[in-house]
């Protein structure tokens, strides 16, 4: 949006021609009014960008019209007009939301400036205005977290209630389940979008030094702190703090966070300076944080007050039916991602895949179908290009074909070679084929190299050759 229409009202004919004169100049469209009845009038008849408005007119005053615009169009920009006796008067109007004001008699050069100001700010409003639409696309439920099973869609149902909101959320679930996806999504989806989503591993930093990530540290507080600085809560501050592996969190410490989520407000380590900070808390576990208050090992207090709208994410051997479609999405982000071809996984694969127990959960499926994309050769992948995953029975189970035995086989030793520095791999690989399967045809005919070739269906003189140069020895038994 850029500003094309504005609204001037001022009771003096002389102010109103010369600002009309200035804007139309510069190309906008200007409507006058008198005072401020007619004022009002035009504003809810028409849609204005910009509003000039002197302080005293009659019928509504300047700052009792700013009041009822501010009201009727949240975020609109209001100018005041004022003259230097009431000066006190545009500072009030200035708390109460105006833009700008500017202080009669003043040049058109300043007028000028704050329409220029008024301009990029419209501007960043509707970048920022594109940006939570994109963010919210991103980060929409199915856009981030798939799967249209039973468990999941009660999952969904939670976040469409508790997203809106602001209250504390609490999310169990195994590794790999995708916790932080789903506290994404809570921001994402709330009145804090736009402002920062700031993620913190509880059992990936010290003990020592957790709570200076959390609340900061100010210079000298500890050995190493040279300098200032800002904790996770500052740097959340309007926005969300997502506390991942809270169970990890020393019990000492979780009597700060508890003063913390009570008081809203924080101390940097070594500081005496109390900060107030507003933000929301999303937490995620994949321990039993109830079995470990009845253990006394993690405050009971400040579970109640985080476990306010509990979410679980139920583990991937419970929602077999999701595997399909999430291995869908992520062959397409491989492909986006790693700038592989596209993928389809077989239905023998599929069918595997579905068996599987999947400790480790979306991420472990989401890791295996990125190396398949990558390293295999197959526009189709077929469960030998999921090594190691599946046994040699389950395998041969689905498809004990030849082409599927040696695919499997090729792929395993493949997987453990650098494709880079070869440059004979296809006879390598031939060889590797002919010296067992040639072996095995004389064994089968005794040795006999007639017989041998008749059954390859080749030459018995090209027998001989590959013999000599794959040097395979032949055992001649009557």
């Amino acid at each position: 949006m850029s500003i094309q229409r504005i609204l001037v009202a001022d009771d003096e004919e002389s102010i109103r021609w010369v600002l009309s004169k200035a804007l139309k100049k510069k190309g906008f469209q200007v409507d006058l009014a008198e005072d401020g009845t007619k004022a009002l009038s035009l504003f809810r008849s028409n849609n204005y960008d910009l509003t000039v408005l002197d302080i005293k007119m009659p019928g509504i005053q300047g700052l009792d019209l700013l009041q009822k615009f501010q009201e009727e169009k949240p975020g609109i920009m209001v100018v005041i007009m004022t003259a230097e006796s009431t000066m006190e008067n545009a500072i009030a109007a200035m708390k109460h939301g105006a833009y700008d004001y500017l202080t009669k008699p003043f040049d058109l050069d300043a007028l000028d400036a704050i329409i220029l100001k008024a301009q990029k700010a419209a501007e960043v409003t509707d970048q920022l205005g594109q940006l939570k639409g994109e963010l919210q696309e991103q980060y929409s439920f199915g856009r981030t977290i798939v799967g249209n099973s039973p468990p999941m869609q009660t999952m969904y149902k939670d976040l469409g209630r508790v997203a809106p909101s602001d209250v504390t959320v609490l999310i169990t679930g195994e590794s790999g389940t995708g916790k932080e996806l789903v506290a994404r999504a809570v921001h994402f989806n709330s009145p804090r979008l736009g402002k920062p989503f700031i993620a913190l591993n509880c059992a990936a930093i010290p003990r020592d030094l957790l709570e200076s990530e959390l609340f900061g540290h100010e210079k000298g507080a500890f050995t190493g702190a040279t300098e200032r600085k800002s904790g996770k809560f500052e740097q959340a501050n309007g926005g969300t703090l997502f506390l991942d592996e809270l169970g990890d969190m020393p019990l000492e410490l979780q009597a700060k966070l508890l003063r913390v989520l009570q008081e809203k407000e924080i101390t940097r380590t070594g500081g005496s300076q109390v900060m107030p900070v507003n933000v929301r808390i999303v937490a995620a576990s994949n321990q039993d944080l109830a079995g470990m208050v009845r253990e006394k090992t993690f405050r009971e207090d400040l579970y109640y007050r985080l476990n306010v709208v509990p979410i679980h994410l139920p583990p991937l051997r419970e929602r077999k039916g999701d595997i399909e479609p999430l291995v869908e999405f992520f062959l397409g982000r491989a492909q986006d991602e790693l700038g592989v071809q596209t993928r389809e996984c077989s239905q023998e694969a599929l069918t595997l895949l579905k068996k599987h127990s999947w400790p480790g959960n979306v991420r472990e499926l989401e890791n295996i179908i990125k190396r398949a994309a990558l390293l295999s050769p197959n526009q189709v992948l077929m469960p030998a290009d999921f090594p190691g995953l599946f046994s040699d029975s389950d395998i041969g189970g689905q498809d004990d074909s030849l082409e599927t035995l040696v695919a499997r086989k090729l792929q395993n030793s493949l997987a453990q070679i650098d494709l880079q520095e070869l440059d004979n791999l296809y006879e390598m690989v031939l060889h590797q084929v002919e010296r067992p399967l040639i072996n095995i045809i004389l064994q089968q005919t005794r040795g006999n190299q007639v017989r041998t070739a008749e059954i390859l269906g080749i030459n018995r003189n090209t027998l001989r050759k590959k013999i000599r140069t794959l040097d395979i020895e032949v055992k001649r038994k009557d």
